[in-house]
């Protein structure tokens, strides 16, 4: 789950990490009221929503004008939200079609000597949580690990021990940092790891760090995640969640406990377990199409959960034909068919079905799925099951 930059913000500060000053405003006189309340002489006035680049991007209706981040003086910030709220924000991460506006972050403005990068996230090679730095902030770490990787520095972290001081003092030598500004650095990434311990975070990037002309070190950006798995232990974390950042289907899946990812394919796919997911996604541009999204039921799907798969699933117009490819274990076969054909009769499914059953009780489901009087295609593997998806869509064509 991903949240907005001042929300962020707001939750690392509870930790005793550094951030300026500012306030969410959703209208352009909130905005003006935000300034009044920060010193000057210039405030900063950020777009609000969930994608990086917002500085860089531009405005669906004045692509040549100035970004989602803008540096005015306080009288000019109501005019800077105006500019912004309501309005589509194009940047490199949220595709042509941009995201709507609906709230900025106003914020005191800051006297930056030098721009960093720090990050703390699970590293899957090492299977620890890791501490990654850099001195080019202010740039996609993408881009500085292509061209410039002697210039990221990792701390992977013993789970039994946590972040040692040491380990953080290498780091702030490893960014050129001197003095009391050392002392200020291991402060803050060691309460950047508190937090992220124990609110379940999946990343946490400041980008950028900055060094202040006074040597102080601060968040001038935030961009946190959490631990979708964890959110159980967290109900207040997830009242932070804002549905309109969602994609609807998406958004639906999440509140039937489906993992559901919308791609911009053909065949609507239905499966049990992620890796199984990737590996039916896989076969079907093997075999010549593509999938239209990655939706996972899990190991404990049931004739309910089924049903709001197909929903979802039949929800997007792309879709020309659906495979199921599910392995039987903790699901039974014949329960997942009795879904199956559940859904298809209450939903009037229109598209080609395809389905490949494996597992517990698979001759049972086969024959339900068989006496059903619905038009399903029954597959015997997984590449038989894309071929024949594959086949129907272009047939269909």
């Amino acid at each position: 789950m991903n949240i907005h930059e001042y929300q962020g913000k707001e939750l690392l500060k509870r930790y005793g990490v550094a951030v300026l000053d500012g306030y969410v405003a959703k209208t352009p006189e909130e905005a003006e009221a935000a300034a009044k309340k920060l010193p000057g002489p210039v405030v900063v006035v950020k777009s609000q929503i969930h994608a990086g680049g917002r500085g860089a991007g531009r405005f669906k209706d004045d692509p040549n004008g100035k970004g989602g981040v803008r540096v005015v003086k306080p009288e000019a910030a109501k005019e800077a939200a105006a500019a912004m709220l309501g309005h589509t924000l194009v940047t490199k991460q949220t595709g042509p079609e941009g995201k709507v506006v609906n709230q900025v972050y106003v914020e005191a403005g800051c006297d930056i000597k030098r721009e960093l990068y720090l990050s703390i996230l699970l590293d899957r090679e090492t299977s620890r949580i890791t501490v990654m730095a850099s001195t080019e902030g202010g740039m996609e770490i993408e881009e500085v690990a292509e061209n410039h990787p002697e210039k990221i520095l990792k701390v992977a972290i013993d789970p039994a021990s946590g972040l040692y001081p040491w380990a953080a003092r290498k780091l702030a030598f490893g960014l050129g940092l001197e003095g009391k500004q050392v002392g200020t650095f291991v402060k803050f990434v060691t309460a950047m790891y508190e937090a992220y311990t124990a609110l379940d975070m999946a990343i946490v990037e400041i980008n950028p760090l900055v060094v202040t002309g006074a040597g102080e070190i601060v968040a001038l950006d935030a961009k946190v995640s959490f631990d979708d798995n964890a959110l159980f232990r967290h109900k207040d974390l997830e009242a932070l969640r804002d549905d309109t950042e969602m994609d609807p289907k998406e958004l639906d899946a999440v509140k039937n406990d489906l993992n559901y990812v919308a791609l911009d394919g053909e065949i609507g796919c239905m499966v049990n377990g992620a890796g199984l997911a990737m590996a039916t996604m896989d076969i079907i541009k093997l075999y010549g199409s593509s999938p239209a999204n990655f939706l996972d039921v899990g190991g404990t799907a049931n004739a309910a959960r089924v049903t709001e798969a197909f929903r979802i699933i039949t929800s997007d117009s792309n879709v020309k034909a659906i495979l199921v490819n599910i392995f039987g274990g903790i699901a039974k076969c014949d329960m997942i068919a009795e879904g199956i054909v559940a859904a298809s009769k209450n939903l009037s499914l229109s598209v080609p079905l395809v389905v490949r059953l494996e597992g517990t009780n698979v001759e049972l489901g086969k024959k339900i799925l068989a006496e059903s009087g619905l038009a399903i295609i029954p597959a015997d593997n997984l590449a038989d099951a894309a071929q024949k998806v594959v086949a129907a869509v272009k047939k269909a064509a």
